[in-house]
């Protein structure tokens, strides 16, 4: 089972949800109404402007996700590629611009009364099937003014959002800074525990030591104490002997009282 204290050193950064930035989800509706619009209003063949403004908008889509996936381990590389979606959508835009200028249609502004509601629409929804009922109704009006809104939304997010990456390299630092932050946090990780084991060495060393002070002591205490016992076993034996000795000395003077009673 792992140990879920071990520290962990991490170089590569999490990688990035993509699926959850809003700005990548309104590019999904880019893309999409991007290629209904060219099929509903502009030329199947011979009008090159097709194929810029559904390249455009693929490339605005595809950038945010392949930025967010090198991301993981390269910042300024998601920086790069996510200023080429930047570009991707504002090229877009321009096209949209351009078709309403074209077109002699109304750039709808904050006069307009369909400005209002159609700016409410697009900032509160992100998601396509939100938008796909209306790809077969809006006029090429309705149509570029909702795509235009949507690429300049798209753009102050991402602006955001790199500003935010920007910090986040600023303190984080590249790979290399990461990959050199990860090793040297190991290093002292690593020497910190020598030092501590060491110093559990040191202190069960003086603990053995203590105990074989305490052992040789025990040691002695006890040959003191089997001399002692020693000691008085042979004076026990000693008194005995005295006393034998002497109830010896007294049944020789009987024996001899006994004797010259017999002679005489």
């Amino acid at each position: 089972m792992q140990d879920n204290t071990t520290p962990q050193y991490h170089y590569l950064r999490k990688q990035t949800n993509w699926k959850n930035l809003w700005f990548y989800q309104k590019t999904i509706v880019l893309y999409q109404m991007t290629v209904v619009f060219c099929r509903r209003f502009l030329p199947a063949h011979g009008d090159r402007t097709v194929d810029q403004m559904v390249q455009a908008a693929r490339s605005g889509k595809q950038n945010i996700v392949e930025g967010s996936a090198d991301g993981v381990t390269s910042t300024e590389m998601e920086a790069k590629l996510l200023n080429v979606a930047r570009a991707s959508i504002k090229e877009l835009k321009e096209d949209y611009l351009d078709y309403i200028r074209s077109h002699g249609l109304t750039l709808w502004d904050q006069t307009h009364p369909r400005y209002s509601p159609m700016l409410t629409f697009c900032q509160k929804h992100n998601n396509i099937e939100d938008y796909e009922p209306f790809f077969n109704r809006w006029t090429d009006e309705e149509f570029s003014n909702a795509a235009v809104t949507l690429c300049c939304m798209v753009d102050t997010m991402m602006q955001t959002y790199l500003k935010n990456k920007e910090q986040e390299f600023v303190t984080e630092g590249g790979i290399k800074e990461r990959m050199t932050a990860a090793r040297l946090g190991f290093r002292s990780d690593k020497k910190e525990e020598l030092n501590a084991a060491n110093k559990e060495i040191a202190s069960l060393r003086a603990r053995l030591r203590q105990l074989e002070q305490e052992n040789a002591r025990l040691r002695l205490q006890l040959q003191l104490e089997q001399e002692n016992a020693r000691l008085h076993q042979l004076e026990q034996e000693n008194t005995r002997l005295h006393q034998l000795e002497q109830e010896n000395a007294r049944l020789r003077h009987q024996l001899e009282q006994y004797q010259q009673k017999s002679q005489g």
